[in-house]
Parts: structure tokens; C-alpha cells; sequence
């Protein structure tokens, strides 16, 4: 009997350390892969880091690294001023589409990213600055040049409006749209300074995103 007792504790103490060192080496490979991943999202671009993520996803423009960041080559192309006066009004469409839903809804995450997005377009107008007030100016809220746009306001508030689901569904979409005007746009431009805004502008738009999926799986929707 003491044999056999002797034989089982040397066996479990065997499997123990086999189960702490498997245990270790996966909590390693877990470790190691979400420091690369968070290394990869920090230094993905290669571009100056203008933008910092608060808690709840917002983003805050940090305008004085901005102007450090700058160079001096403020004079672009045709194509270019008009990626950048779009992007101005697509900012601006998300700013005024949440100022709108907060109005409705009184719910903190939309006056949060409203605030974001003002900060956006304004990393979007420094760079328009030396074009004057004809190519700086933002308008009335709600009011757009783009008829486009003006007419996409008038779809995305109406669908905000509907209930406090569709509103979370509704910043969801702008920013995918966000996203996906923003990759277009970087593979337009040659411009280093446009490259490194909107590098960042992307970055925001990814962490709003993720702030307004929160919300929509809370309320038990996909």
C-alpha cells in the first residue's frame, strides 16, 4: 500500500508541474501576443501620434503636436484639397449627427464623440489653413455645401431619431463610412501631412466604433 501511495503522489505530482509549466507557457504566448498587438496598433502607421483614447473609446486631438508635427509642405494638389475639403464635411456630418442625437437622447456617448469629431475636423482645417476662410469656414450645424452629405444628414438623423438602438446603429455606420472614406483617401494622397492626419483621424474612428459596438451589445443587438 505504501508503494502504490508513493507511486500515486509522484504521479500527481508529475502531472501538476506538467499542468503549471503548459499553463505558463500559454499565459506567455497570450501575453506576448497582445503586447505585439498593442505595439502593432500603436506604431502600425509610422506616423506622429497626435491622437490620445480616452476610457470610454472617445479621442482627443492633441493640436499643439499637431502644429509640431506639421512640416512646412502646406500646398497640395487639386485631388488633394478636394480629399480634404470632403473629409472637413464628412467630420462635420459626424459632429452635427451626434450633437443632434445627444439633443435627443441625452445620452452621454454622443455628446462625448461629438466633441471627437469637432476635434477631427479641426486636425482637417489646420491643414486647410493657409487656403483661407472660403476653404476653413464650418457653417451653420446641420448645414452642409456637399448635397450629398446635406442629404445623407437629413437619412442618418431621421434614422437616429427612431429609437436609442438605431441611434447606436446609426454612429456605428458613420464611423465604418468614416473608415472606409479614410483608407480610400490615404491611398489617394502623396501628401506627408494629409497621410499623418488622417492616419490618425483612422485611428479615432476605429476606437469610436468599438465605443458604439459597446453600447449596441449591451442593448442585446449584433
Amino acid at each position: 500500500i505504501e508503494k502504490i501511495n508513493t507511486i500515486i503522489h509522484k504521479r500527481m505530482e508529475t502531472n501538476f508541474k506538467r499542468i503549471m509549466t503548459t499553463g505558463f507557457i500559454v499565459s506567455l504566448f497570450i501575453g506576448l501576443g497582445a503586447c505585439a498587438k498593442d505595439s502593432s496598433n500603436s506604431e502600425e502607421s509610422g506616423f506622429e501620434n497626435i491622437l490620445e483614447v480616452a476610457a470610454d473609446g472617445t479621442t482627443i486631438l492633441q493640436q499643439a503636436k499637431l502644429g509640431y508635427a506639421l512640416s512646412e509642405n502646406l500646398s497640395f494638389s487639386e485631388t488633394e484639397l478636394d480629399i480634404l475639403l470632403h473629409m472637413k464635411e464628412e467630420e462635420k456630418l459626424a459632429r452635427d449627427v451626434y450633437t443632434a442625437l445627444y439633443e435627443k437622447w441625452g445620452i452621454r456617448i454622443f455628446s462625448n464623440i461629438s466633441r471627437a469629431e469637432d476635434n477631427h475636423m479641426n486636425a482637417v482645417i489646420m491643414l486647410l489653413q493657409n487656403y483661407g476662410e472660403e476653404y476653413t469656414g464650418e457653417g451653420e450645424s446641420g448645414k452642409f455645401s456637399n448635397a450629398a452629405i446635406q442629404e445623407l444628414y437629413g437619412q442618418l438623423t431621421a434614422k437616429g431619431f427612431e429609437s436609442l438602438e438605431e441611434a447606436y446603429k446609426t454612429g456605428a455606420l458613420i464611423e465604418d463610412l468614416d473608415i472606409k472614406d479614410l483608407n480610400e483617401s490615404i491611398g489617394k494622397v502623396t501628401n506627408e501631412n494629409i497621410k499623418m492626419v488622417f492616419e490618425n483621424l483612422l485611428k479615432g474612428s476605429r476606437s469610436h466604433l468599438r465605443a458604439f459596438n459597446r453600447q449596441i451589445v449591451k442593448v442585446g443587438l449584433t
